[in-house]
């Protein structure tokens, strides 16, 4: 559902970031680096991208460097090919039709599955299937589990800190914390004067992040489990629904229907912060999560490249 193939910069022969970073010009020709590599770029200031084209694998490869914590590993560094921005090891490149890009398309607004069509309904219906959970093509977790420092359980736990957030004991990914204080100092600024986000607050039942586990049906690991993701679970939904997953449990294929204003949700005003800070609200997605925020930077950025390239093309 989230493949879209990432575009690439008009302009060749631009610099991304550092040497070998750049555009390649073949026999006069101009070979344009993938403008995705800029959303990354601008998503995670403090990691190094740098690109040259592979004619053997007729692919960008992507060498990322990302420096080393304080106190913990020295810098690290990694090797990607392009694919459409899935961003793969090489020994992956193979089944690249089993993997979305990383830089899909983050609705602006959320959909009203009234307005939805048939073929539309039929469509998510499948999506939600347990074969195409299991069978179908996921995200590419590479990028993401080196970023993180993933490579095992432990390594990934040597990054993870304990914190409270809106005022509740949660475990994050340090390199997220930032954002997150963000966010907190944001929504409770707007508790001062908005009493829907008074009530939201005082109906927190927990705000849970870390978890290592694989997501259901699949052998993925959850960006919970990267401490990246976090879970504000109210006390009192209200009889509402809130996770697509469990609105099928109870009412099978019909999930996909359940009216916005049967779905519980945010104050409007409190998804606009976390999405200002660089996280994606589940509530957006077909499968929704109304409950589940997800630290994902490059898709404000690559949204605002778009936006910019198509701007210049009118």
């Amino acid at each position: 559902m989230r493949k879209r193939a990432a575009g690439v910069c008009v302009f060749a022969l631009c610099v991304l970031v550092g040497a070998g970073a750049t555009g390649f010009s073949w026999g006069g020709a101009s070979l344009p680096v993938p403008h995705g590599l800029w959303a990354l770029r601008r998503a995670y200031p403090d990691v190094r991208f740098s690109a040259q084209y592979d004619f053997a694998r007729l692919d960008w490869r992507i060498d990322v460097t990302v420096p080393g914590a304080a106190g913990k590993k020295a810098v690290k560094r990694a090797t990607f090919y392009w694919a459409d921005g899935s961003m793969l090891p090489a020994q992956e490149l193979e089944r690249r039709e089993k993997y979305w890009t990383l830089l899909y398309h983050y609705a602006e607004e959320l959909k009203d599955p009234a307005t939805m069509s048939e073929e539309e309904v039929a469509r998510m219906r499948s999506f939600g299937s347990t074969d195409n959970r299991r069978n179908g093509a996921g995200t590419p977790m590479f990028f993401f589990e080196f970023l993180y420092d993933a490579d095992s359980r432990a390594d990934l736990e040597s990054h993870i800190v304990s914190v409270r957030f809106l005022g509740k004991p949660t475990k994050v990914h340090e390199r997220i914390l930032p954002a997150l204080r963000r966010v907190e100092a944001r929504v409770n600024a707007l508790a001062q004067s908005d009493s829907d986000v008074r009530s939201f607050l005082a109906n927190l039942s927990s705000t849970d992040a870390y978890y290592w586990r694989r997501i259901a049906g699949t052998q993925r690991l959850s960006f919970h489990s990267l401490g990246i993701a976090v879970d504000v679970l109210p006390k009192n939904r209200g009889g509402k629904e809130i996770f697509w997953s469990w609105t099928r449990d109870r009412v099978g294929a019909d999930w996909i229907l359940t009216p916005l204003s049967r779905r519980w949700m945010p104050p409007a005003s409190v998804i606009a912060v976390f999405e200002g800070e660089g996280f994606i609200w589940g509530g957006k997605w077909g499968i929704f999560d109304n409950m589940h925020f997800e630290y994902h930077p490059e898709l404000f950025q690559i949204r605002l490249l778009d936006a910019y390239a198509a701007a210049r093309t009118r």
